[in-house]
């Protein structure tokens, strides 16, 4: 499939998600198999342009195309503005967040709590539009089926956004009061696709091969998203795609392949971040990385006390060495329940 004059390489995504995809870990991602890779949300916010998380956000050195940077905010001419600033800094796709249902984002009107007003919502998506028009960036859009079960509107905003020029729409399948409680559904992402032309990409709890199929085959749509699922757990993208391709499961990654892109993970990271802030939240990788191992949580309660990348990198290792003693390949535990962590904690962790 494509977005705008794009050619991607397959039909499963990495989602957007504050306080972990960031460009080493959305690079890793699209090595090992996702086919599209969005940016954090970049505020819509001019002051805050200088601040140096927004600045790490914009850098996108090294980043193979195409680069997609997803933007944030309540006034339709601040993101436009907001989109121009990330095309000067390489952005190739714009992506519109009306999906986070985070409340310090949905209680300053933005995410997905700009379905409650399709009118602000929708003209938004035009001034987005507009501004990219003549850059010849392509604008995505991601959303939820609605504000809450009560006000399911993901169907009449879909075909509104794609009157205004939007060229691909992903649907979360819960609504911002589920928060990310609860189930998704795959119904309003099955009436979306019907409604519009344009690709629509099925997003929400998929965390497997199998059910990648499953989500595609109930709602028609052109590609899934993955998000939660991926942390610590990157190869799933080309578990899935393998999956889509054969219907064949891939054999579990070895155990010297997890501790070598995990080691290369946090030296990309500390690139980024620099030594006191990139050993700092690097943890949370770490645990995402070993929490269903043999002996996961206690390299987690040790990974906390380090503040020194040598020392954490030295402790990987060993883990990962001694892992590898009872067998080639990663436990099988390593496929359970992805990490229920909450968009309020992806962002405080990226604030940190």
């Amino acid at each position: 499939m494509n977005i705008g004059p794009f050619p991607l390489p397959n039909n499963v995504f990495a989602a957007p998600m504050a306080g972990v995809t960031d460009r080493p870990f959305r690079q890793l991602c699209r090595r090992l198999g996702a086919g599209h890779a969005v940016s954090e949300m970049v505020t819509s916010r001019r002051e805050l342009w200088n601040s140096l998380k927004t600045s790490r956000r914009a850098d996108h050195t090294g980043e193979p195309g195409p680069i997609a940077v997803q933007i944030a905010g309540t006034e339709a001419a601040e993101m436009a503005e907001a989109a121009l600033y990330n095309i000067e800094r390489g952005a190739q796709i714009i992506d519109i967040n009306m999906g986070c249902p985070a409340k310090k984002v949905c209680n300053k009107w933005a995410g997905s709590a700009l379905m409650q007003d399709e009118p602000l919502a929708v003209s938004i998506a035009r001034a987005v539009v507009d501004a990219c028009a003549p850059h010849g960036v392509p604008v995505t859009l991601k959303m939820r089926t609605g504000w809450s079960q009560q006000r399911r509107n993901a169907v009449p905003l879909a075909r509104a956004f794609e009157d205004v020029g939007v060229q691909m729409l992903t649907v979360h399948g819960r609504t911002r009061e589920q928060g990310y409680k609860g189930r998704a559904e795959y119904e309003t992402i099955a009436a979306v696709k019907a409604a519009v032309r344009i690709p629509v990409v099925a997003n929400g709890d998929i965390d497997s091969a199998p059910k990648a199929r499953e989500v595609l085959a109930a709602t028609g749509a052109d590609a899934v998203m993955i998000g939660r699922a991926a942390q610590g757990r990157p190869w799933i993208f080309r578990e899935v795609v393998h999956f889509l391709a054969t219907g064949q499961p891939l054999a579990r990654p070895l155990v010297g392949e997890v501790k070598r892109l995990l080691l290369q993970h946090l030296q990309d990271h500390y690139g980024l971040y620099g030594e006191f802030s990139g050993v700092r939240s690097a943890r949370k990788h770490i645990g995402w990385y070993v929490r269903t191992l043999p002996g996961g949580e206690g390299l987690r309660e040790h990974i906390n006390r380090l503040d020194d990348c040598q020392a954490q990198l030295r402790a990987v290792a060993d883990y990962f060495d001694q892992l590898a003693l009872f067998g080639d390949r990663l436990p099988e535990a390593a496929a359970e329940e992805p990490h229920e962590e909450s968009a309020d904690d992806a962002i405080g962790a990226q604030d940190a």
